[in-house]
């Protein structure tokens, strides 16, 4: 018998098969695809994602393969850089190759431990008081205690659940590619600028040796779900631009629609939702990785916890209180930016005048910090600003921050060296450090880099560790 099983390996079930791991949980990953998918779609990596990277001593890992971009541009493709003191040690994007993103979030949970068994697809499901019982599309039966369905937008552990998906279904499509062109550079350049000044939804970048990247509206909505041809982007580059540019030989060809669609719900009993299966939304400012990702971090300690038998009552229903608003939240500023990209006139007038706004330090930041989830506060109560915030990667007298934080434990960040984690030291590791680059006298994080306490009083600090850490070992 498993502890969790998790339906799919995309980064979503990775990162969360990982953060069990830390915790000594025992995490079977079941994938019903063979074989890892072969197109090389880049993603970017927004702030918090990248310090969630650094949080688990994968950064240096993951920018091997990635390329550092400017932190800006992202709402809507407006062309406002960020500014220069965004609140992170790690203000860039990274895009990155979508199957190494994958593959090393895999091998990083692999080597923690966790079982990855491809060609397995979850048929049938059954919960009761003890557990989870998985049957798979070849009739195995499997045991759990757990079950989470990181299996995508079409989620089959969903649908098992009955689990409403309200939104708004695809009302468009945009094709997007890698292929190589017929035409010289020069002569591109000049008809992708023409074409972005009346419709921003169309673009044709280099991608080195003679590759570009094309993004074009479709024709409609498709019924199909495999992805187009290449003589789908022939007619309609024709039809939009007037030639075809001589595409040929592509590297990889996709569709995404501007579905928005919510979960109802992310847990019922011992089953719960994360990634896509809970969420989907168009790719707009490129939250949709990100967005999974930063669901499995939020859950991973707190099902840990509930395993390992020292979660408070509540503790696990704090993942959908805290992750479904900011999906909410995502949701919305994709619809906006939706808007923003189209043709007609009036949302045109809409863009020029949030391009305006944009000028000003308050309105760019905030929608730098929206995109990048570095604003995310979650409501742990009354407090100060940095309550229910995460904490920056700041200076301490061992280094850095995140560095104490690979473990996946709890760390009171102590400037008074008066205090103590006490019988919460199995779960919670204490920093004395006077030094540390705070202005409060001392924080409590939880796993997730989440500031859940501020203050310098023993009593109160308690007080608060048994919200989120239990009761004492002792």
């Amino acid at each position: 018998m498993f502890d969790v099983i998790i339906a799919g390996c995309g980064p979503t079930g990775a990162m969360l098969a990982a953060e069990l791991r830390l915790h000594d949980v025992r995490v079977l990953v079941l994938e019903k695809e063979t074989q890892p998918a072969s197109f090389v779609r880049i993603v970017g990596l927004h702030v918090r994602s990248i310090e969630l990277m650094a949080m688990r001593g994968l950064l240096d890992r993951v920018l091997e393969y990635g390329r550092r971009r400017p932190a800006g541009g992202f709402f809507a493709a407006i062309p406002k850089p960020a500014p220069e003191d965004l609140d992170s040690a790690h203000a860039y994007m990274l895009g990155i190759p979508q199957p190494v993103i994958v593959r090393l979030l895999e091998e990083h949970a692999i080597e923690l431990g966790a079982q990855v068994r491809r060609g397995r697809a979850v048929a049938d499901l059954e919960q009761d008081d003890e557990g989870v019982t998985v049957e798979l599309a070849d009739g195995e039966r499997l045991r759990s205690r757990f079950l989470v369905g990181c299996d995508g937008g079409r989620s089959t552990v969903r649908k098992l659940l009955g689990v409403g998906f309200p939104g708004e279904p695809a009302r468009s499509e945009t094709l997007m590619g890698e292929m190589r062109v017929g035409v010289p550079r020069e002569e591109i350049a000049a008809k992708a600028a023409e074409l972005r000044e009346t419709d921003k939804r169309i673009s044709l970048d280099p991608f080195g040796e003679g590759v570009y990247r094309v993004v074009v509206p479709a024709a409609g909505v498709s019924e199909r779900a495999e992805p187009p041809t290449l003589e789908d982007f022939k007619q309609r580059l024709r039809a939009i631009a007037g030639t075809d540019f001589g595409v040929h030989s592509p590297r990889w060809l996709s569709r995404f629609g501007d579905a928005t669609r919510l979960a109802e719900r992310y847990r019922i009993g011992r089953v719960l939702l994360a990634g896509d299966a809970a969420h989907v939304h168009p790719p707009i400012g490129g939250q949709g990785l990100n967005l999974g990702v930063q669901d499995a971090f939020n859950l991973g300690w707190k099902l840990a916890a509930q395993i390992r038998g020292w979660a408070p009552e509540t503790l696990l229903d704090t993942y959908q209180a805290e992750r479904r608003p900011v999906a909410e939240d995502v949701l919305d500023n994709t619809r906006a930016q939706t808007q923003l990209m189209s043709t007609e006139p009036g949302p045109q007038a809409v863009r020029r005048l949030l391009t305006e706004l944009m000028d000003f330090d308050e309105v760019n930041r905030h929608l730098i910090e929206k995109i990048t989830a570095i604003g995310i506060r979650y409501d742990f109560g009354e407090g100060p600003d940095l309550f229910g915030r995460r904490l920056r990667d700041i200076d301490v007298k061992q280094g850095r921050l995140y560095d104490l934080l690979h473990r996946g434990r709890g760390l009171l960040l102590d400037r008074t060296e008066r205090l103590t984690a006490g019988g919460w030291s199995d779960r919670v590791d204490h920093l004395a450090d006077p030094t540390a680059a705070l202005d409060v006298p001392c924080v409590l994080l939880r796993p997730d880099g989440h500031v859940a306490w501020i203050g310098d009083d023993q009593q109160d600090l308690d007080d608060h560790l048994s919200r989120w850490f239990g009761k004492p070992a002792n």
